[in-house]
């Protein structure tokens, strides 16, 4: 079973060298990284240029401009031959070295369309302090009415999925990870199996999660993505995520404190 494990780029120099090499450091070996790059002006395609002969022709590069990170993930899920496809951020990386061969082991143990597991943030400067932990664990399908979804940079699917249910809808602004979600899970009920792993070490300061406004935004992508695809949902009932977040937060805090 062959991995397709895309990222999508741009000026990402300053964070590029640890995605690349907690890619090259897998143990497992059948798979393809595709770097989605949108004509990065910085050193970022030197980066990965200097990395290619490590992956021994399994690093496929491509640079042009686009119309945003999920216009370039659509690219790249578009161009991948595996038959399982995963996205790995340009900021963000694997946090153990068997990563993907956990991935292909459920699919090849489990009659499945897609997995997910665990994540964790860390200092953008200082990737040795923890945030916050993002465990997929309690997640369950009906839960996404309220705004709830396993976490994305954990999501690996067979590619006949997006191939079935299509990709990321580029008009979501911040969103579209879930509305995709949203519509392969909730909607056309695909088979998931959780992974009780921690699979990405993610830098805070992305684009969904940096000020109110993208919060706001995110409300907003998600009343649109729950309409669009016939799931009824409210501010209200958006809103307690907020809340169960809030606890989660306190109760992780206090675990370190003690």
């Amino acid at each position: 079973m062959k991995i397709s494990v895309i990222t999508a780029t741009y000026n990402s120099a300053k964070t590029l060298r640890d995605t690349i090499e907690s890619v090259l450091k897998q143990t497992f070996t059948d798979y393809e990284y595709v770097v989605i790059d949108g004509g990065s002006t910085d050193e970022t395609l030197d980066i990965v240029r200097e990395y290619e002969p490590a992956f021994g022709g399994r690093l496929k590069c491509y640079s042009e401009p686009d119309d945003g990170i999920y216009d370039a993930m659509n690219k790249g899920i578009q161009l991948a031959h595996g038959e399982v496809v995963g996205l790995l951020n340009s900021d963000d990386f694997y946090s153990s070295d068997d990563i993907l061969e956990t991935i292909a082991v459920a699919f090849e143990q489990n009659d499945i369309d897609a997995v997910y597991a665990d994540v964790h943030y860390v200092h953008c400067e200082n990737t040795n302090k923890q945030i916050r932990n993002y465990s997929s664990k309690p997640f369950k399908r009906r839960w996404m009415r309220f705004g709830f979804m396993p976490a994305h940079p954990s999501f690996y699917c067979k590619k006949d999925v997006y191939e079935k249910y299509g990709g990321f809808d580029t008009s979501y602004k911040v969103a579209a990870d879930f509305e995709h979600l949203l519509r392969v899970i909730y909607k056309n009920r695909i088979r998931t199996k959780y992974i009780e792993k921690d699979f990405v070490t993610m830098r805070t300061g992305g684009a969904s999660n940096v000020s109110l406004k993208s919060r706001m935004q995110i409300m907003q992508d998600h009343l649109v993505a729950l309409k669009k695809n016939g799931v009824y949902s409210n501010r209200f009932l958006l809103s307690l995520r907020y809340i169960y977040k809030i606890y989660t937060l306190a109760k992780q805090k206090l675990k370190i404190k003690d």
